[in-house]
Parts: structure tokens; sequence; C-alpha cells
């Protein structure tokens, strides 16, 4: 079983590579990006309702700890941040750091303790994926490479 610092370790490389030094704005929009790329990969095999339930507790215990954070919102597909990135221009940029890292941790956390953390590989991959192409890597996540589908359980399959 993995633990927390295996999710601290992929959300903090995150940040390194895709968010280092970006203006407290840009760091909430890289975050939402971020966050709906793990909730579409997520869906695959949770579902909305079990899904949604996961992240209002996520978002219940950020809010508890980070009270910057009380303007985001959860949509049927993830987190709303433009509440959030309108006011971050007035915001220190390390409480909206520290609050969007505890959001990553926690979610990855719960969802790898739900599930045994078998869709724990996949979602650390696909937060790296986001972090390649914040850095002009590689296509959209939206986009597949050709010959590579989602199987029902979210792993990548040839075809």
């Amino acid at each position: 079983m993995r633990d927390a610092n295996e999710h601290s370790a992929c959300v903090d490389a995150w940040m390194d590579r895709a968010a280092q030094g970006a203006p407290p704005d840009r760091l909430v929009q890289l975050f939402e990006r971020a966050f709906n790329a793990l909730w579409r990969r997520a869906h695959v095999t949770l579902g909305e309702v079990t899904l949604g339930a996961i992240v209002d507790r996520v978002l219940y215990y950020a809010c508890e700890r980070y009270p910057v954070l009380s303007s985001l919102r959860m949509e049927s597909a993830g987190i709303c941040c433009v509440a959030l990135q309108e006011r971050a221009g007035g915001v220190r940029r390390d409480q909206i750091e520290e609050g969007l890292r505890f959001i990553l941790v926690e979610f990855l956390t719960v969802l790898g303790n739900l599930t045994a953390e078998i869709l724990t590989p996949a979602l650390h991959a696909e937060l790296s994926k986001v972090a390649q192409e914040e850095a002009g890597g590689i296509e959209r996540a939206s986009e597949s490479a050709p010959g590579i589908s989602e199987g029902e359980d979210g792993e990548e399959v040839e075809t």
C-alpha cells in the first residue's frame, strides 16, 4: 500500500514542473486543469456520484484548513476555480499554493485508499502528463495518441 508521501512527491513534482513561479491567478488556473484531469481519469472507474462525494469531503477539509479556498465549487466535470482565480491577486501565493497542494494530495490519498491504490499509477501518470503539457512536451490530455485508448478500468490499452 502506498502512503501519502508518494502522493505528496507526485504533487510536488507537478508543482515544480508546471506551476513553479506562476503568479497566484495562473497557479489556480493550472490547479483547475490538473484537478479536472484527475477527475476525468477517476470518473471512468468510480462514476460521478462517488467522485462527487469524495470531492465534497476533500473540499470541506481543505476549506477548514485554508479558508481562502472557500470559493471553490464542485461541478459535474470537476472543480470550478473561477471565483478563486478572480480573487487570487489579493492573496499571498504561498497561502493558495499550500491549499491547492493539500487538495491534490488529499484527493489522491482518498482515491488511493478507496481503490486499494489500483488507480494511483494512472492518476500519478495523468498529473505528470498535465505537467508535460504545460511545459509544451505532449498533446493535450483530452487527445489520445493514435493506437491508444482507455480500457474500462482507465488503463491505457493498445488498439
